[in-house]
């Protein structure tokens, strides 16, 4: 159950930094914060907003509060492949994988296919260079870095689910940065003094504040797609690997993103910050750390948290911590039994399981905000 962590905070993280709660609270500050901003389990310090947070707003939006990575989220697919149709290990998938969903920073393809997939997602508010409009294209339906991934996992019964997390990439990332800079721009042109200048607002009716949402929206869509268009590429491969299979049903859903609901008899602006809409009978996807458990869950409609639920583990250690305190032989440890990039554990350190909270202790803390439908175990982990 949620406690008062601060006024106007409500947090049902048992397990949460002072730092995290100092930020949000400072966030909960802003005159046109409609509510107590809503803390979920996995909260951690973020940049201007709390990872983890839900943050309703009247007349309002905080372009930092959504974030550099607009859209970001999961999918899953669950098959009608079970543990008995797979090879003893998915070695042969790693490569087919690595081709066909590239990963890392500012990775992408030449695939011309791509074109009829974007002609359906509209245009943003902003006019692209042409420099950008090949970022779209290349980076469509590629994976990204830091925490992305693939993922090939069995649930309670064996049945074999595809996962995989990723956001609207570079174009995402230099449309919200450009938005976020405009907002700060605003602040010093009104005088307007803040606890910290990424807490930056746009007002409801002004032109930035519609060329925000405009770009917001089609980032959202990009990205929903893109990651769309990755689990098609992965299940193909995976039954390849099989050599039979097909799909069951998929979820996709952000995690970081803004859109107008009504709570408690207001129309308000929602921003989830790393959580998940979690309406009753939303279906969701919240993945554990490396090596941990990942979750198929269905909203309960909390009010309290604006039927929002976690969208993973959330951080313990920030990256650099992880380096510093942590190895690749632990990882490698770590990752026992499973299909990895383990000619890379080096460089995924900062991903190591002990990086990140106890998705288990994650669960148990808003079992008011989900019900759990699958728990899955991962048999294979692909990172950027």
């Amino acid at each position: 159950m949620p406690n008062q962590a601060a006024p106007n905070l409500l947090s049902w993280a048992s397990d949460i930094e002072a730092g995290a709660i100092e930020q949000a609270a400072r966030a909960s500050r802003l005159p046109f914060v409609a509510g107590h901003v809503a803390l979920m389990p996995d909260a951690h310090v973020g940049i201007g907003a709390t990872v983890g947070s839900v943050i309703p707003t009247k007349g309002a939006i905080i372009p930092a509060a959504v974030g550099v990575d607009i859209g970001c989220g999961m999918i899953a697919t669950e098959t009608t492949l079970t543990a008995a149709d797979l090879p003893d290990n998915l070695a042969a998938l790693m490569p087919l994988v690595e081709k066909r969903i590239p990963a890392g920073v500012g990775q992408g393809h030449d695939d011309p296919a791509v074109d009829q997939a974007l002609s359906e997602l509209d245009r943003p508010h902003t006019d692209l260079s042409p420099k950008q409009e090949k970022t779209v294209s290349c980076q469509f339906g590629t994976l990204g870095s830091g925490n992305h991934f693939v993922e090939v996992c069995l649930d309670e019964q064996d049945r074999v689910w595809t996962v995989l997390h990723s956001g609207s990439r570079g174009i995402g990332n230099q449309l919200a940065t450009k938005h976020i800079a405009e907002a700060k721009k605003l602040m010093q042109r009104y005088f307007i003094e803040l606890e910290d200048p990424d807490l930056a607002y746009l007002v409801q009716g002004t032109p930035e504040f519609t060329a925000y949402i405009e770009d917001m929206l089609w980032s959202q869509r990009y990205a929903m797609a893109s990651r769309a268009r990755m689990d098609k590429t992965l299940s193909a491969a995976l039954f390849s690997v099989a050599g039979k299979g097909s799909r069951v049903r998929t979820i996709n859903c952000h995690h970081n993103f803004t859109q107008q609901e009504n709570h408690h008899g207001k129309n308000l602006w929602i921003t989830r910050k790393g959580a998940i809409k979690a309406d009753t009978g939303d279906e969701g996807v919240i993945p554990g750390s490396m090596g941990t458990r990942s979750y198929i869950v269905r909203g309960l409609g909390n009010p309290a948290s604006y039927t929002s639920c976690s969208h993973g583990a959330g951080r313990r250690m920030s990256r650099g911590q992880a380096r510093r305190s942590l190895s690749p032989e632990s990882l490698t440890q770590a990752m026992k039994g499973r299909t990895w990039n383990a000619n890379r554990a080096a460089a995924l350190v900062d991903e190591h399981p002990k990086a990140y909270k106890s998705i288990d202790q994650v669960m148990a803390d808003q079992k008011d905000l989900v019900t759990i439908q699958h728990t899955l175990r991962q048999i294979f982990n692909y990172k950027g």
